[in-house]
């Protein structure tokens, strides 16, 4: 699994480079460029040696939050490269920290002109996505001032301003004017025979409304091995996904505040495109890593707590009590331009806060918690039942936001919600992974009502409820020519009849009673939903499938390592294993990184996973994907010595 670009993340800046370590201001796909908070804060970063583009003799390859990469000047089997260049980059600090060392290869002193082409266009993350949309910007200014030690790049809108300060040690001999508004910062350095001269190069980004530093925010992800928690026995791949795992999740932690303004740092969702805090990734990124990361979801809870909607604004989709789906910082969402800058468009962030703050309690065994967000949860509760139509029409519910989301369940592209010929769903959508967190979030609430709040009434309430959910779902939902559950149902309760992976999310969250659970369970490791790596989202031989379709047919690991948690939860140990195996397989691919989506295309059919070509990498739900494993892995193993006891 390749791709033509490098990503560096750390804290919540990253930087995507090219092969050579270059920054082309490429857009698209693949966006190259130093970000942080949504803009784009380096769009130029182009070394050239004596006039000419290096050639690249080890690409740049990226460990985390940094990458190396070796380069000579062009050179011939007749005339070998006088010197050779050395590449290290990493973030630090929301910097871009370059070291450029140039070591000799004569045996006589030599000269070389080194020279970096540097800009910065401050362009918001969505002017650069591959729809080429176009957004006005009245008024806009962008500077450029030299400094004694490189250059400063500024940009002002009204009251948002933002800059990028790059400094060298040594400092240029001189910098230079190119015509485009980029600068060119130059150096004439000398090399001694076999000897060698360094580069000290920094990248700051300072962007538009940044909070104070949160030094007193935990570390949440640590990636230290001694972390990395055990996993039992046959299960090799196991510890190095883990440890990968965690090393992805350390380099994707962003800043946040609690309710009371406190410092936190959370799971983002992912890079390029989703670097910030979206509620429904962030919880079940925080639920998979529970059992051995508590201070995880702690963080997550109060983040989301603290941006939970108190109040109407249909531009947003807020509702009072409703968890946000996605908070923006750059500068088009500030000025309103994209509804994204505090966006409510999801229907099931809301039960899997719910989920998560009480499987926080259960694990723990802490109340404190549940005490402190008692509030907050109980809105979230009366945000299900008055706003979201569980109380009026039985179920969670939506509609596509025009100028938001069309879907707003995990499966969220305009798509992916659709009948097995490949039909879209329209109109108002009951989508079946959200009942069943619907469900588990009752039942988790429930509990926390009687064990840590004592309202008895209260509890009762939310458990009847979750009662007659499940009752109304499998009346309403199970195609019984199918023996499987509806991907969804619309305005008038008609079943999207495509067969989908969000059944594994049913099990997950324990919708089905055992009887249905087991019919499911086994029919998802068919060979039309399994392709030997992982489930994939729409089961093949339906004319919806396609094994490249962003949710109608791909494989994502997260989706499967949830069905995986739902097949332990129903006894179905066996078909846990092999689903496990398959995604640790996955991962053995690609050093143990899970990715965050692969095509669905079998494993007999093709060796190796194909990857697709518009995944994040890396992201957040796959990276603590590992951690469900080990969960369905350990329960698995737990099962087969309580079975051997017994026998015995």
């Amino acid at each position: 699994m390749t791709t033509s670009h490098c990503l560096l993340v750390h804290d919540g800046t990253f930087a995507a480079v090219g092969p050579s370590g270059d920054i082309t201001g490429e857009r698209g796909t693949h966006p190259h460029g130093l970000f942080a908070r949504d803009a784009r804060h380096l769009s130029r970063w182009q070394l050239t040696v004596d006039g000419s583009t290096p050639t690249v003799l080890v690409p740049a390859t990226a460990s985390g939050a940094a990458a190396t990469a070796v380069l000579t000047p062009p050179a011939s089997r007749a005339e070998a490269p006088a010197l050779t260049v050395f590449r290290e980059q990493r973030i630090a600090e929301g910097a871009l920290v370059e070291r450029l060392r140039l070591s000799s290869n004569r045996g006589t002193p030599c000269a070389a002109l080194i020279a970096l082409t540097v800009d910065a266009d401050f362009a918001d993350q969505f002017e650069l996505r591959a729809d080429h949309r176009w957004y006005e910007k009245p008024h806009a200014v962008r500077t450029r001032a030299a400094r004694p030690d490189g250059i400063e790049f500024g940009y002002r809108r009204s009251e948002w301003h933002a800059r990028t300060v790059v400094s060298a040690r040594p400092e240029p001999d001189a910098v230079e004017e190119t015509g485009s508004g980029a600068r060119r910062l130059c150096w004439r350095l000398q090399l001694p025979p076999h000897g060698s001269a360094e580069l000290a190069l920094r990248v700051e980004a300072h962007p538009h409304g940044v909070p104070e530093p949160a030094a007193e925010a935990a570390d949440v992800f640590p990636p230290a091995a001694a972390d990395t928690p055990a996993v039992p026995e046959g299960w090799p791949g196991l510890a190095p996904a883990c440890a990968q795992g965690l090393a992805d999740l350390s380099g994707l932690r962003v800043a946040a505040t609690g309710p009371d303004g406190e410092a936190l740092r959370v799971p983002a969702a992912g890079a390029p495109w989703f670097l910030t805090l979206f509620g429904r990734h962030a919880a079940i990124t925080s639920l998979f890593t529970l059992p051995s990361r508590p201070e995880t979801a702690a963080a997550t809870l109060l983040a989301l707590a603290a941006a939970q909607a108190t109040g109407e604004d249909q531009d947003r989709l807020a509702q009072p009590g409703k968890i946000v789906h996605e908070l923006r910082h750059g500068e088009l969402a500030y000025f309103g331009q994209v509804p994204y800058g505090r966006y409510f468009g999801s229907v099931d962030s809301t039960p899997l806060f719910l989920m998560l703050l009480g499987a926080h309690a259960e694990a723990t065994g802490d109340d404190k918690l549940a005490h402190r967000l008692e509030r907050h949860a109980r809105a979230a509760v009366e945000w299900m039942f008055q706003y979201s139509g569980l109380s009026d029409h039985g179920y969670l519910m939506y509609q596509a936001d025009e100028g938001g989301l069309a879907n707003q369940s995990w499966k969220d592209s305009a798509d992916a919600i659709c009948h097995a010929d490949g039909t879209p769903v329209r109109g108002v959508i009951r989508s079946a992974a959200a009942q069943g967190y619907a469900y588990d979030a009752l039942r988790r609430t429930a509990r926390l009502a009687r064990t840590a709040w004592g309202d008895t009434a209260y509890a009762d309430r939310l458990d009847d409820a979750a009662t007659q959910l499940r009752r109304r779902f499998l009346a309403d939902f199970w195609l019984p020519e199918q023996d499987f559950p509806a991907l969804a149902l619309d305005a008038a309760g008609r079943r999207a009849d495509a067969l989908g992976s969000d059944a594994g999310h049913l099990l997950w969250t324990g919708l089905l009673d055992q009887r249905h659970g087991e019919t499911v369970g086994r029919r998802l490791l068919s060979d039309a939903f399994f392709s030997g790596w992982g489930l994939r989202t729409l089961a093949a031989g339906q004319e919806a499938y396609h094994p490249l379709s962003y949710h109608r047919g791909s494989v994502w690991p997260h989706d499967s390592a949830i069905a995986a948690l739902g097949l332990a939860r129903y006894g179905l140990h066996e078909e846990a294993a092999r689903l496990t195996r398959g995604l640790l397989d996955m991962a053995a691919r690609s050093g143990f990184r899970m990715p965050e989506v692969i095509a669905g295309y079998a494993r007999a059919e093709h060796p190796e996973p194909v990857s697709y070509p518009d995944a994040c990498w890396p992201q957040a739900w796959s990276a603590a994907s590992p951690f469900a494993l080990l969960t369905a892995a350990t329960a698995a193993v737990t099962a087969t010595a309580t079975a051997t006891a017994t026998q015995n």
